[in-house]
């Protein structure tokens, strides 16, 4: 069955094989991704997959410690892409520090220069992205699959943990001890950037909290998308356990 850690771990020890070449794990330090960096490590597959996240700058101080923490706790480094310093500097001053709530395109001209830029630096000669993804996270990631492929950075996008429930990936990271940010617990399920970021009440859709004063359904801030705009979906059947 999916739901069974001895088999997320299979399936990511077949990964040097699947998808030859350079592998990278994009972690924001949520509920999933740390389950993963666990089982990455259980794996030992810590030398084989490189980690890396993206410092927006605007993330939560919680983020940060659990950052420091995670390193320590698993003895692995996390290497951090920041977007460009100009860049940023130009977006302040033209639409202000927090100009991004204005429109639509305002956030996610705020996000291109904050994620998208550095996601590009991180993925750069990777010939897989490693990602938390579950298909049960919205409408719009309902058909992630375990295997896809990006187009547009002409890699393979690996989601581990696309058949697992919310529920399932927490008892297991309960199971194992894994280190959790504290914000989840304060109703924080989806965690980005702190100014993009609110806890959700009972019966809110997981990823309510994003972007909260926008009104589409399918937010995203375009880490998971094609040139297209849509969601990358599944190209390759998966082949593994």
């Amino acid at each position: 069955m999916p739901f069974a850690p001895d088999r997320v771990i299979d399936r990511l020890r077949y990964l040097p094989a699947d998808v030859p070449g350079r592998l990278v794990f994009t972690t924001s330090f949520g509920l999933e991704d740390q389950l993963l960096t666990d089982l990455i490590v259980k794996a030992g597959l810590a030398r084989a997959i490189a980690f890396a996240t993206l410092d927006t700058g605007r993330l939560f101080p919680e983020t940060y410690d659990l950052w420091a923490q995670t390193e320590q706790r698993y003895g692995i480094a996390i290497a951090g892409f920041l977007p460009d310093a100009g860049a940023v500097e130009t977006l302040v001053s033209e639409q202000g520090i927090n100009g991004f709530k204005a429109s639509l395109a305002a956030r996610q001209r705020c996000c291109f220069q904050r994620k998208l830029v550095p996601l590009e630096r991180a993925l750069a000669g990777a010939a897989g992205w490693v990602t938390g993804l579950r298909a049960d996270q919205s409408q719009a990631r309902a058909a992630t699959g375990f295997f896809e492929h990006d187009a547009a950075r002409g890699l393979t996008k690996i989601n581990p943990l696309h058949d697992w429930t919310r529920e399932q990936v927490l008892t297991v990271a309960h199971e194992f001890d894994v280190p959790l940010n504290p914000l989840h617990e304060r109703g924080f399920v989806s965690i980005g950037c702190a100014p993009c970021t609110r806890a959700i009440a009972p019966g809110e859709p997981e990823r309510a909290g994003r972007w909260w004063w926008e009104q589409d359904a399918a937010k995203e801030c375009g880490l998971h998308v094609g040139a297209d705009g849509r969601l990358v979906r599944v190209q390759q059947p998966e082949t593994r356990p």
